[in-house]
């Protein structure tokens, strides 16, 4: 089931209708890491030079160098800092597109079944913010657990797997079901979410195709929901018939 699921996901991802939504998700990335950029390094000028100047204001004039030196270091610095939050902030950016990838997963591959409500504005935007928050606190833990050797890269994938796994099946199922059944339901399935999640961790694990993780991710989940709701109806449909 699961690696139906993800084979059904993969064969999506490169489609015209995902394309446009990558292209978007990518775009807005790039440019709210470039703000940041022009941000931090505006308040670097603002708050560090004016600061080193004050406290040695009789630098000869060749140090003066020191000052445009420090600048570009910091520069580079935060480049370098904002590349580690290229996944992140991919993720809260594509958590806002996550129901036009579910609505084309559900209109293509099951255009049988009825299709599922979108999240409201508020709530995409929460859940969007709620991706964002999982995504750092899952890498900060397994950040902290580099430190610890031999589990350091089980506990990126267990970490990950688990948060990943979680959030992303209850996006799916809340497309169909309130918050309460959507929780329920990944709760009596935990084993085989856990596992599918783990397949998303491996995925966020690639360098470059790591950026494609949410929309692989919802996708999959939208996929193994349905799989999963299949399941359930035919056993109860038998045990109607048993009892019958």
């Amino acid at each position: 089931m699961i690696f139906d699921a993800a084979r059904a996901a993969i064969s999506r991802l490169f489609s015209s209708e995902f394309r446009s939504v990558f292209i978007k998700t990518l775009g807005l990335t790039l440019l709210v890491l470039v703000g940041l950029w022009l941000g931090a390094k505006e308040l670097f000028e603002y708050i560090a030079l004016p600061w080193l100047d004050a406290f040695f204001p009789d630098l000869p004039s060749w140090l003066g160098w020191m000052s445009f030196v420090a600048l570009i270091a910091a520069g580079l610095g935060l480049a370098a800092g904002l590349a580690l939050l290229i996944g992140p902030v991919t993720a809260v950016i594509a958590g806002l597109f996550l129901d036009d990838v579910a609505e084309v997963v559900e209109k293509e591959d099951y255009p049988q079944d009825p299709p599922g409500k979108a999240l409201p504005l508020g709530a995409a935007i929460a859940t969007s913010i709620k991706f964002f928050g999982i995504v750092i606190l899952g890498n900060i833990v397994a950040l902290f657990l580099l430190l610890v050797p031999g589990i350091n890269i089980l506990a990126f994938f267990l970490v990950n797997g688990y948060l990943l796994g979680r959030e992303f099946f209850e996006f799916a199922a809340m497309r169909f079901r309130s918050e309460p059944e959507a929780k329920a339901l990944r709760r009596r399935h935990a084993g085989t979410i856990f596992l599918a999640g783990l397949v998303i961790a491996g995925f966020l694990a690639v360098p470059i195709l790591n950026l494609l993780t949410p929309l692989f991710a919802a996708a999959m989940m939208v996929h193994l929901h349905k799989m999963i709701s299949m399941e359930d109806a035919a056993r109860a449909a038998q045990g109607v018939e048993q009892r019958g």
